[in-house]
């Protein structure tokens, strides 16, 4: 549950840092795995983590796929506070560190090193190793574990989000006119655009399902009185009933 809530964490933060809501739906997030037991342990909890974070897959990879790149630095407070005069050789260690002595510090959590003087042991805490950003991802590292994030919206992902966010919107407006959970509605949605009413003809009959709407219709004009949802991207025009 540990791992879960921290790939959790760095997915909500990759969204918020590319601002992408969590009710739009995204296909996948890459996480590296160096050992076969943490691929379990996150496997154990991966629909936990789909839904939380509102992904549609979780796919494993190995840094040897070329599809991450590691960088690394040296941790200067923490190498000053434990090798003081030594703190330059020792960084200058870490700066020469190549991908695959990236991974074995990932995976072993400790790195054995030769200094002038002798061996040194290195840890998590003395390096700051980030992932590089490539094309179509976001992506974020924490104390070994990296996740990445593809931010590609496709038709499909943005039609099932205008859906999401609509069921939003018909919610706050059901609680407005005080109906109860229980009440059944009518719901009248004018046309807006082609992306627009594809999403909601495609994804109608999961809206209606969620805000207890009996009558579903997206139809060319409202008549009488139509309430305004602002979508943030787009208004809609709207008219719902107790049934």
């Amino acid at each position: 549950m540990d791992l879960a809530q921290r790939i959790c964490s760095l997915t909500h933060a990759l969204r918020k840092k590319e601002k992408i809501k969590v009710r739009q739906p995204l296909s996948r997030i890459l996480i590296p795995v160096l050992n076969p037991a943490i691929k379990e342990q996150i496997s154990a909890v991966q629909e936990l983590i789909k839904a939380e974070v509102n992904i549609k897959a979780i796919e494993y990879i190995d840094d040897t796929s070329g599809i991450l790149v590691k960088s690394i630095k040296p941790n200067f407070k923490r190498l000053g506070e434990i090798y003081k005069a030594k703190m330059k050789e020792v960084a200058n260690v870490i700066q020469q560190f190549s991908q695959t002595d990236i991974n074995r510090l990932e995976r072993e959590g400790l790195f054995e090193a030769q200094i002038s003087d002798g061996f040194i042991t290195l840890t998590m805490e003395d390096v700051i190793i980030e992932a590089k950003e490539i094309a179509g991802w976001s992506v974020a590292s924490d104390k070994g574990l990296t996740v990445a994030l593809d931010v590609t919206i496709t038709d499909e992902l943005r039609h099932e989000g205008i859906a999401r966010e609509l069921v939003n919107r018909l919610q706050n407006l059901r609680k407005d006119k005080n109906l109860e959970v229980a009440d059944k509605i009518s719901v009248q949605i004018q046309k807006l655009s082609n992306e627009v009413d594809t999403a909601l003809e495609k994804h109608k009959n999961y809206i209606a399902n969620e805000v207890q709407a009996l009558s579903f219709e997206i139809i060319p004009t409202l008549n009488g009185n139509a309430e305004e949802i602002d979508m943030e991207d787009f208004v809609l025009k709207v008219k719902i009933g107790k049934i």
